[in-house]
């Protein structure tokens, strides 16, 4: 499944949109950006309502694709700007953690 067709699936606006419509390797739920570092994959979507520069750069450091922004949580520029400058797309809904975490492992886990 692609970070365009994940979009799609969970109904979520993609915020931040230059980036190479990858193939996803997984998902990581967290907000606590040491925990990302050291437990997520590479390749992956990151859930969380981390919405700052930081999370674009916790992003880079393990190779995150796409980070998902839940709670419709607002998009500061400069996090958008570091984003767009990394490859890695944002998307956002309206959603909580928990509902997303779970159509997302439902939608990777049926192919």
């Amino acid at each position: 499944m692609t970070i365009r067709q994940v979009a799609e699936a969970l109904g979520a606006e993609i915020a931040q949109n230059e980036f190479e419509d990858a193939e996803l390797a997984g998902a990581y739920t967290s907000d606590l950006l040491s925990d990302v570092m050291a437990n997520a994959h590479d390749g992956g979507a990151l859930i969380t309502i981390q919405a700052h520069k930081n999370t674009v750069a916790v992003a880079t450091l393990v190779d995150i694709s796409v980070i998902v922004v839940c709670n419709f949580r607002p998009l500061p520029e400069d996090m958008l700007e570091a984003a767009k400058d990394e490859g890695i797309a944002v998307i956002r809904t309206r959603e909580n953690q928990f509902t997303v975490s779970g159509k997302l492992y439902k939608a990777l886990n049926k192919e």
